[in-house]
């Protein structure tokens, strides 16, 4: 199942935090204007939005292309170590 997702990019005191991750069943991923992955099911999507709001919680960026490019780069990374 491919999944696109998205969060919450919100201003803070010391940067913008990402939240309120969510995955979209989608037949056609935008990896232009977004964030897709694979997931063999619903239990191993919401595992990864959980792993996504653990990582990126506690963390702050200076703009939201950093913000962005973190969480792109960050599961790409899970998918190599997957495969």
């Amino acid at each position: 199942m491919k999944f696109q997702l998205s969060w919450t990019t919100l201003p803070g005191l010391r940067g913008l935090s990402c939240s309120e991750f969510r995955a979209t069943l989608t037949k056609a991923p935008d990896n232009e204007r977004g964030v897709a992955v694979k997931c063999s099911s619903e239990a191993e999507r919401d595992a990864l939005i959980a792993e996504l709001e653990a990582y990126f919680g506690p963390q702050r960026f200076l703009n939201a292309a950093a913000a962005f490019d973190a969480v792109k780069d960050y599961v790409a990374q899970r998918a190599a170590r997957r495969t």
